[in-house]
C-alpha cells in the first residue's frame, strides 16, 4: 500500500542514501540545511545536550556523522517503589550521518551548540575564476 502513496521515487528521495545514511531518536536529529552564497549551514534539534555530549566526525566520501551520547535531559530522583508505566522521551543516544557536497572547506568546519539547537557551518570554496575573454592567435605551425 505504501508503494501507491510513496512509490520507490519518492522513497528514494526520502530515505535514499545520498541524504541520510542514518536516524534513530524522534525529533531529535532533526536537520534544517540552508545553502547561503558563501557556505553550507547546518542544525539540529538536540534538546538538553551539551558540546561534551555531541561527537562530529568527518569520514571518507565526506560523510558528515554526527552522535549524541548520554541522556539530553536530567533524570529526577524517584523513590525505590516507583513504577515506570510509560517512557517514550528515548534512550538518550542519537545519530545522523550525512554525504555532503564536494565544495566546501574541510579545514574551516566550526560547530556550536545552543538552545538546544547545534549549528554546523561549512565554508564553500570560493568558485574559480571565470577565463577572460581574449583571442588566440593561429599560425601555420605549432
Amino acid at each position: 500500500m505504501a508503494d501507491l502513496f510513496l512509490g520507490s521515487p519518492f522513497r528514494r528521495f526520502l530515505w535514499g542514501p545520498t541524504v541520510l545514511r542514518e536516524w534513530q531518536g524522534s525529533s531529535v536529529g532533526a536537520l534544517d540545511w540552508v545553502e547561503t552564497p558563501s557556505s553550507h549551514l547546518l542544525k539540529f534539534n538536540v534538546p538538553g545536550y551539551g558540546k561534551d555530549q555531541i561527537k562530529i566526525q568527518l569520514e571518507e566520501d565526506n560523510v558528515l556523522s554526527i552522535r549524541g551520547e548520554g541522556f539530553g535531559g536530567k533524570e529526577e530522583q524517584l523513590p525505590k517503589d516507583s513504577v515506570w508505566h510509560v517512557s517514550e522521551r528515548g534512550k538518550g543516544e542519537f545519530a545522523r550521518q550525512i554525504v555532503l557536497p564536494e565544495s566546501f572547506r574541510a579545514d574551516q568546519i566550526k560547530a556550536q551548540v545552543e538552545n538546544g539547537v547545534l549549528t554546523i557551518v561549512l565554508p564553500k570554496e570560493p568558485a574559480p575564476a571565470k577565463p577572460k575573454t581574449r583571442a588566440i592567435p593561429v599560425s601555420s605551425k605549432l
